[in-house]
This record gives C-alpha cells, sequence and structure tokens, in this order.
C-alpha cells in the first residue's frame, strides 16, 4: 500500500535550516510534492487516460537551482500576487514604497517574496494534506504589518483534486492578495500551444507598456475570448496590441460568475493526445493567464531539458493586479480583527 504522506532531505538554507521534500500520495494516480523554501510545488503527477501518471509542472532539478533566481516555479505568491504600479500604495492616508523588481513595478511581493521565504510544513493527521505557515514581519519589502500565514494544499481521497486554502490574520491594516505560481504542462513536457483553454470571462484587464492594468474591457471581438474552447497558439502571434505589448499572454481575466459566493469555475485545460484535464475553480475575482512569454532556454527544467517559451503556462487565481491604486477594482486591503480566507481547487480528469 502507498504511504499517503512521505518526506525526504532536500539540503539546506543558506542559514542552515533544513529543506524536506514532502509528497502527498491519495492512491489514485495524483501525487504532489512541496518543499520548505517558498511553498514550491516541485513536481504534481497526474495520470492520462490510459492512467499513466506524468508530472504536470514545470520545476527545476535542485535546491540549489531553486536558491537562485527563477520566474517563480510553482511558488506561493505574496504578499501581493502580480503587479502594483511603481511599487507606491496609499492607505488610511498613509504612502507606502515597495521594492521594485520589475521594471518600475513590483511584482509578487517584491524582490523577496513569500516564494523565497522559509515555510513551516506540517503533514496533516488523517489527510492527504499538508499545512504550510509563515509570519511575514511588518514592514517586509516595504508592506505594513505582521501577517500570519496558513495555506494548506489537500489531495481528495476520492477523486485526483488538489484544493489550496490560503488563510491569513494582521495586526495593521494592510493589503494582501495571495496566489500560487505553479506553470502546467499537461503533456508532461514539449510546448503547451497546443492545450485548449476556456475561461468564462467576459471581461479582462487591458495593460500599459509596463503590464499595469488600464481598467477592463470586454473580449467580444478579440483574441482574449476564450469562453469558448480555444487552442492556445490558434491567436496567440495575432497582431492585437495587447499580445505585442505582452509577447502573448499575461493578462487579468475577471471570472462570470453566476453566484456571488463559494467557488466558481475560473478556467478548463485540456490536452487532446493524452486526455488530460484540469479545471480550477476557485473564490477569487479573477485568473491571470499566463503563456510562459518570458522562459528563455536558460534554465533546465527537472528533467535536465532547457525550459522554451511555451513549454509552461500558468492560471493564477486572484485578486487583479494593482488593485490597491484602482478603487474600481475589488478591494484587497486586510485589517485587524478580519480573517483573510481563500481557496483554489485544481480538479484534474481524463477525457
Amino acid at each position: 500500500m502507498t504511504e499517503p504522506i512521505t518526506s525526504r532531505s532536500c539540503g539546506r538554507m543558506p542559514d542552515g535550516r533544513a529543506v524536506t521534500e514532502y509528497t502527498l500520495d491519495n492512491g489514485l494516480g495524483l501525487r504532489l510534492s512541496a518543499i520548505n523554501l517558498g511553498g514550491i510545488v516541485t513536481a504534481l503527477h497526474v495520470p492520462d487516460r490510459q492512467g499513466r501518471s506524468v508530472n504536470v509542472v514545470l520545476g527545476l532539478p535542485s535546491l540549489a537551482d531553486y536558491l537562485k533566481p527563477h520566474p517563480h516555479f510553482g511558488t506561493i505568491v505574496g504578499r501581493y500576487a502580480n503587479r502594483i504600479a511603481a511599487g507606491r500604495f496609499t492607505l488610511d492616508g498613509v504612502a507606502h514604497q515597495l521594492g521594485l523588481n520589475d521594471g518600475v513595478n513590483s511584482l509578487h511581493g517584491g524582490a523577496t517574496g513569500f516564494g523565497k521565504r522559509y515555510w513551516e510544513i506540517v503533514p496533516v493527521p488523517g489527510e492527504f494534506a499538508l499545512e504550510l505557515r509563515y509570519t511575514s514581519a511588518d514592514g517586509e519589502e516595504g508592506y505594513p504589518g505582521e501577517v500570519r500565514l496558513a495555506v494548506r494544499y489537500t489531495l481528495s481521497a476520492t477523486a485526483n483534486t488538489w484544493r489550496i486554502d490560503y488563510r491569513a490574520t494582521t495586526d495593521r491594516p494592510t493589503v494582501l492578495n495571495l496566489s500560487h505560481h505553479d506553470y502546467f504542462n499537461l503533456a508532461g513536457s514539449g510546448s503547451v500551444m497546443d492545450h485548449v483553454l476556456t475561461l468564462p470571462a467576459s471581461r479582462y484587464c487591458p495593460v500599459d507598456d509596463t503590464l499595469i492594468p488600464l481598467g477592463l474591457a470586454e473580449v467580444t471581438g478579440t483574441p482574449f475570448d476564450f469562453r469558448t474552447p480555444t487552442r492556445i497558439g490558434e491567436r496567440i502571434r495575432d497582431s492585437h496590441e495587447q499580445l505585442v505589448r505582452a509577447q502573448g499572454y499575461d493578462h487579468n481575466w475577471v471570472i462570470d460568475r453566476s453566484t456571488g459566493a463559494g467557488l466558481a469555475l475560473a478556467a478548463r485545460l485540456t490536452h487532446e493526445a493524452s486526455g488530460r484535464v484540469m479545471e480550477v475553480h476557485t473564490s477569487e475575482p479573477g485568473v491571470q493567464f499566463y503563456s510562459g512569454n518570458f522562459l528563455d532556454g536558460s534554465l533546465r527544467g527537472s528533467a535536465g531539458v532547457p525550459l522554451a517559451r511555451g513549454d509552461g503556462l500558468c492560471l493564477e487565481t486572484q485578486h487583479f493586479p494593482d488593485a490597491p491604486n484602482q478603487p474600481e477594482f475589488p478591494s484587497t486591503v486586510l485589517r485587524p480583527g478580519e480573517v483573510f480566507a481563500s481557496t483554489t481547487e485544481h480538479r484534474f480528469g481524463a477525457d
């Protein structure tokens, strides 16, 4: 019988703290591995229509590689997932300046965001689950307030579902936007341009030259309309200004919700050859679809093969980019006495 939770040593952080890779196995072909550094999901094995499992997320060969600069492979991203314009926002009349790590903007919490922090990992007794804990100090990367975080990765015992539950509290007013930055490839290797994507979203956020949102726009009549299943490579090289500006897709879509509460379908991704299907359901209002535009072959993946443009894609459930500076967007303010709670499920199947 397969052990539901196993672990192995991965090495040590530069300060000497031990890094462990924990693996969850639900016995149905779904297997997830994660490490203390950044809460990084290093592998996610998913079965195809024949029951054969392969790793469907991009990763790196070793801890040493994850300690070097990389484009957020498999990380928890925060304090603020996505971009904040000029790294500045004002909260309750107080201006805050964040570190700039994406040209003139702050991205994914700054140069040392949550994806580069050490998370305590505790296996959850009696479940296929890990709880990850981190306390973000007041002033970390320029953000106000001490924030206490717990993120739980759970595999269902009855279906091939990976659930992420985020929970956080603060001792001072702050902004918070958490997500997960996995690069998916349902084939396990090669390009994702043949994957078919559905996004139930009638609006998206067009962006400026630095990828900061310019409000909202309708997807109708544009290459951003994924309301019907569309092959990712079909329109990605169109001359639409937004595709040229982002060198592909790197935009936030506003999820069309039939009801306000609970989990809504954010995306459906399929790979015909293997039959693998992934549905993403979330409590968040948006999803950032990023088509791996800046993978340039300079990094080798966990299989030792250079990772090229379009070899993986991200579907980051989130509040909207730059919301602290755009009051028409849903608020990302968290205050003392409140609890930040967010859930995303990745539901895998095979056609």
